[in-house]
This record gives C-alpha cells, structure tokens and sequence, in this order.
C-alpha cells in the first residue's frame, strides 16, 4: 500500500514522460500581454508546453519581424508558461509538429489560422491531435496587445 492510498484506489499519476504535449506557436516579434495570456491558456491544454516561433521568412500574413529569430525564441522560452522554445522549421512548418507529435495544438485567439484548415493538414500527414483556439484577453486596463500596434505607437512617438 502507498502511504496515504488505500490499494484499491485508483492510480491516476500517469509514467514518467507520458505527460500531455501542447504546442503553441507564433510569431512572438515584441512580446506583450497578449502573448502572455496566450500561453498561459495554452499550457493549461496540457502538461507541457513546446512553443514555435516561426523563422522571419515564413511570416507571410503579416509585416516581417523586426527582432531577429533566436532573440525571440530566447525571450519566450524566458516566460514562465513555457517548457521550451524552438524556431520553426525553414521550409516546412509542419515538421516540427510530427517530430513531436503533440495532444493539443494551441491556436492564438485571434491569430490568422484557420483551424479546419490546420486539421486537414494534420490528417494528410497522419497526425492526430487536437486544435485548440486560446481565449480572448480582456485586460482591466487600456493596453496594446499586438506587436504591430506597438511598432506604430513608437514610429507615431519617436519617429
């Protein structure tokens, strides 16, 4: 008998290394609140949080990054909801997917994703996991909560 557990209980500590795989990714250019809320929601998907960030040349969707990869992959392997922080694959972003082989999937709220898209493209490799969107962050406080935004709010100040 394990002290503090009658035999018959239930064991629902799971063994070393089965721990549920969430992956978050993003760009992550200058980091902010948002990004914050984002990752936190995503790690509680799971046991243990592996975030993307993606290499300047695949961020198509938006204006390139103007910090430099490993400087933003450093940044949010710092933040406390993260396990570990890798940049995404150069030519394939999906590769890094299959390597680990995630439970959950962690879309941001409103990153440009779509999700039935991502599903779809999981199942023609074979993966099976679920995509998840974060929620909305909803401060108490007037913020910005975009990379681009702050970019605009220093150009508009500084210029």
């Amino acid at each position: 008998m394990t002290e503090g557990r009658a035999d018959d209980e239930p064991d629902d500590r799971r063994p070393p290394g089965d721990d549920r795989l969430v992956v978050a990714q993003g760009t992550f250019d200058i980091l902010h609140p948002g990004h914050l809320h984002y990752l936190r929601d995503a790690k509680a998907m799971g046991d243990r949080l592996v975030v993307i960030v993606a290499r300047s040349t695949n961020v198509t969707h938006k204006e390139p990054p103007v910090v430099p990869g490993p400087q933003r992959r450093e940044m949010v392997a710092g933040l406390a909801p993260v396990d570990e922080a890798r940049l995404g694959h150069p030519e394939d972003i999906f590769a890094p997917i299959e390597e680990l082989d995630p439970a959950v999937i962690a879309l941001g709220y409103d990153q440009h994703h779509d999700e039935e898209g991502v599903r779809a493209a999981l199942a023609e490799r074979g993966i099976d996991c679920e995509v998840r969107r974060a929620s909305a962050y909803e401060p108490d406080y007037e913020g910005l909560l975009s990379s681009g935004r702050i970019v605009d709010r220093i150009l508009d100040e500084r210029g």
